[in-house]
């Protein structure tokens, strides 16, 4: 039955005063019959960061399944284009969504790629609502939009926490990868709250080499050269396949005092490729987003994520699924026509966005003002979890 026959039905049951709020069939025909739009997802499709582009790829595509395929009212055709492992990959990918007159553009997994695309997105004039890669140095930027986190927030928030945390006589092992775009801006944040004088540090920084998927004794000699002076806490910054080579790699090593880093070091598929599963229990980290908040916005996107994927969703899919909601409400702001212009200057004015991780809302440098939260690899049944502990700061 349609909208205009079942109004007909509640007219003759003399209920038509209820259902008069809910719009005339000129706005509902007005609605079904809006153009279709064009929206640019940019991901890895293989190689290392793969998981990460799935999840990126997995969170938008929610969205979009719970709003009807549709954002401000337009039906989306979803093009995806393979950001690679390079920034030159990266750059083909953007210039070919370019081509195909996409409204605007969202995903990228990578630091270096959206270095990389910063040019041509500008030069477009054409948003990007990037939903990972989020560099701190990425500034003056017009069109580029960031729904993820800054990399040295993940540091400020942790050497916050552990400044307080740690007794005076504790030891803390800086223990980080060389060449790893990101890295420094979270040393540096780290720095910044823990004090970079503070006896409780071991030693310099040391530094690994390999990146990527490195082998089962990529880590070793480094990971000796922190423990010779007897830390009882490491403090370090890996993801995917590395991070678990690293914690498996520090564990054999008889390192078995506590872990603290961003919440990267344990997120995705990394606590079910550990090997033996104990030897990431304890670990904490610092992220945006925990699958266990609870609020009403992360009840309905981790039940609905968990029921479509039967696993638990990641910072990268929450942060994808908060683009094409800050997509959908900017598009709707931009009229019944809207134009990239058009879009990107609605960015600017969507205010609080009520999403899974809490409310937020895009600061002058155009990244989130969000909450950070503590967490902790804990025992859910038979599997191990990221668990909730506390909120650590309010950052942006």
């Amino acid at each position: 039955m349609n909208r205009r026959r079942a109004l007909q039905l509640l007219a003759a049951l003399g209920t038509g005063g209820l259902v008069a709020g809910c719009g005339s069939d000129a706005e509902q025909d007005a609605t079904s019959t809006q153009s279709p739009i064009k929206i640019g997802l940019i991901a890895p499709q293989s190689g290392a960061s793969k998981a990460v582009g799935d999840e990126l790829g997995n969170g938008f595509e929610l969205y979009l399944d719970l709003n009807d395929r549709r954002l401000g009212g337009h039906p989306v055709d979803l093009i995806t284009a393979d950001e690679g492992d390079t920034v030159k990959s990266g750059q083909t990918a953007v210039d070919g969504l370019l081509k195909q007159g996409v409204l605007a553009m969202t995903g990228v997994a990578s630091s270096s790629v959206m270095f990389g695309i910063r040019d041509a997105v500008e030069q477009a004039r054409v948003p990007l609502i990037g939903s990972n890669a989020s560099p701190a140095s990425l500034q003056s930027v017009v069109y580029i939009w960031r729904t993820s986190y800054v990399l040295d927030e993940a540091g400020r928030a942790l050497g916050r926490y552990m400044k307080d945390e740690l007794a005076p006589a504790e030891r803390v092992a800086i223990i980080l990868p060389e060449g790893v775009v990101g890295v420094e801006d979270v040393l540096r944040g780290f720095r910044q709250e823990f004090g970079e004088s503070d006896p409780r540090i071991a030693s310099q920084v040391v530094w690994t080499s390999g990146s990527g998927s490195p082998s089962k004794t990529a880590y070793v000699s480094d990971i000796n050269r922190a423990l010779a002076n007897n830390p009882s806490v490491v403090f370090c910054f890996y993801a995917g396949p590395a991070a678990v080579e690293f914690i498996m790699q520090l564990r054999d090593a008889g390192f078995q005092g506590r872990v603290y880093a961003p919440g990267f070091l344990t997120e995705g598929t990394v606590l079910d490729d550990i090997r033996p599963a104990t030897d990431a229990l304890g670990i904490r980290t610092a992220l945006n987003y925990s699958a266990d908040l609870n609020n009403a916005a992360n009840r309905r996107f981790a039940s609905a994520y968990r029921k479509k994927h039967n696993v638990s969703p990641t910072t990268y899919a929450m942060a994808s699924y908060d683009a094409a909601k800050v997509l959908d409400q900017a598009i709707r702001l931009a009229g019944p026509a809207p134009t990239p212009q058009q879009v990107n200057l609605a960015l600017g004015r969507i205010g609080q966005i009520d999403s899974p991780r809490g409310a937020w809302q895009f600061n002058q440098p155009r990244t989130p003002q969000q909450k950070w939260y503590l967490r902790e690899v804990q025992r859910d049944g038979q599997v191990l979890s990221n668990v909730l502990v506390s909120e650590l700061a309010t950052l942006g």
